[in-house]
């Protein structure tokens, strides 16, 4: 194998390739990338029997041929080259690189034994790209990080047609989206459990296309797909049954209180500086302002007052200020609405345009609060 490619979309290529390499591959091969040169460029791909990455990038291919190298090492290896056109030549089990006047020369790994990728399921339609970072990143905040608890570590993504659900929870707050796609047929009607991680990085990647792809395997065969921009990631999905959370939304609130959103951030942020690990903030709503609280007794203390409009009765409220800052950033409004019901039942924050928009439920985070003692 020989080729040439620019430094700048080689980083790149690889970097999306190597990103799914595991830690602790269970066999040595798992820890490469796979490239393949021939008449259409060169194909970078990784795959550690759960996740699957592949990418296709324009190259100058002198001499075609595959071989398989550490995906980490070329990775860190690929960002700090000089900015020139990478070379890239096979030689019996060494692969040479040259960039300028760098050179690397890396042992590679026995091709043969790196498992085949999984095939990609046919398409189920397209995603606007935007749209999709947007929605996965709104949602994978609130995706648990306890992998003794598997199931709540993914994203829940139900299908009914045009319109997509995705919701993720990690018992603590659940996030919610809906949005609309282009299905290949309109009467489509399924679900899927996908790693919360995997998703939010594959969104996050494919951000900048124009669209993605999602390719939903046959029921029973446990696989998803999602490609755009050259790029192509397929992943095994999450066995168990996600929640009942339509359950947890409130079906009516007792009250609504709107506030900007960048002042209360701030103001949490501020009070939270006193707020000892699993220490609450609490949100007093009284008429025309919130009042924030942190500490008490002996510690450190501190409050702060924000304009708020309250609809409904009085409340006083605390939550985790980490899980109510992240509700937060991901509104992407400049005004949040708090709905309540009782100081004891979640709290559920949507965005609104401004302070008098109707109340919108494309977006809904919902926080339990922590209990008040005294």
């Amino acid at each position: 194998m020989k080729i040439r490619v620019e430094r700048d979309t080689l980083a790149d290529a690889v970097a999306w390739a190597a990103r799914t390499l595991p830690a602790r591959p269970s066999l040595p091969v798992l820890a490469g990338l796979v490239l393949t040169a021939d008449s259409q460029g060169l194909t970078l791909s990784s795959f550690d029997y759960e996740v699957s990455a592949r990418v296709m990038i324009n190259a100058d291919v002198e001499i075609p041929g595959t071989t398989l190298v550490s995906g980490r090492l070329l990775a860190d290896i690929a960002r700090s080259l000089p900015g020139a056109p990478v070379t890239l030549v096979s030689e019996g089990t060494r692969i040479v690189i040259t960039c300028g006047r760098s050179s690397f020369t890396l042992p590679t790994l026995p091709v043969e034994d790196y498992p085949q990728l999984p095939a990609m399921p046919s398409s189920s339609g397209e995603i606007n790209a935007a749209v999709f970072a947007e929605a996965v990143a709104q949602v994978a905040i609130a995706a648990g990080k306890d992998d003794t608890l598997p199931t709540l570590t993914g994203i829940r993504m139900e299908i009914e047609g045009q319109s997509i659900t995705l919701a993720a929870t990690d018992r603590y707050r659940l996030a919610v989206r809906n949005f609309t796609w282009t299905p290949t047929s309109s009467s489509i009607s399924t679900n899927a459990l996908i790693p919360a991680r995997t998703l939010a990085e594959t969104a996050k990647a494919l951000a900048n296309g124009q669209g993605v792809t999602l390719a939903l395997a046959a029921a029973g065969e446990g696989l998803i797909g999602f490609e755009g921009s050259g790029r192509r990631t397929t992943t095994r999905l999450l066995d168990g049954e996600f929640p009942k959370y339509r359950t947890l939304l409130p079906s009516e609130s007792t009250g609504v209180a709107t506030i900007e959103v960048a002042a209360l951030t701030d103001a949490v942020k501020r009070v939270a500086l006193v707020a000892e690990r699993n220490t609450p903030v609490r949100l007093s709503f009284e008429g025309s302002e919130v009042i924030l609280r942190a500490g008490a007794g002996e510690d450190a203390q501190a409050n702060e007052a924000v304009e708020s409009l309250l609809d409904g009765d009085d409340i006083e409220i605390a939550f985790n200020p980490t899980y109510l800052l992240d509700g937060l950033a991901a509104l992407d409004a400049p005004f949040a609405r708090m709905s309540f019901t009782q100081s004891t039942r979640p709290a559920v924050l949507t965005g609104a345009a401004d302070p008098t928009s109707e109340l919108r439920d494309d977006y809904r985070y919902l926080l339990m609060p922590v209990r008040l003692t005294g």
